[in-house]
């Protein structure tokens, strides 16, 4: 089996079939000037459940000790969504007591 190493910026199309994950490896490619760049697939894996979870708890622990270490920045959670605001009521229209026309 040879082994060697891909340089990729990301994953890409991530799916679950049969109980396998299968993702496809993504470099990002610098078009013209002032364009945004393109992705281009560079190969692509496939991992059981199992395997996947442990990779992603390997990950997590990784940027664990960056943070740690001070190369990333923990970042605060977003706030929370306000709820939208409930429509202001409609201002109550007193009932006038309706003058009774004399006769």
């Amino acid at each position: 089996m040879s082994q060697s190493s891909v340089f990729v910026d990301g994953f890409d199309n991530i799916t679950l079939v049969d109980g396998v994950v299968r993702f496809d490896l993504v470099t990002a490619i610098q078009g013209a000037a002032n364009t945004p760049p393109t992705v281009q697939k560079v190969g692509g894996m496939a991992m059981s459940i199992q395997g996947f979870l442990r990779s992603t708890e390997q990950m997590n622990q990784v940027i664990a000790r960056m943070v740690d270490q001070g190369i990333l920045k923990k970042n605060d959670p977003a706030p929370a969504v306000a709820p939208a605001a409930e429509p202001a009521a409609a201002p109550a229209i007193a009932n006038e007591p309706k003058s009774k026309s004399k006769p």
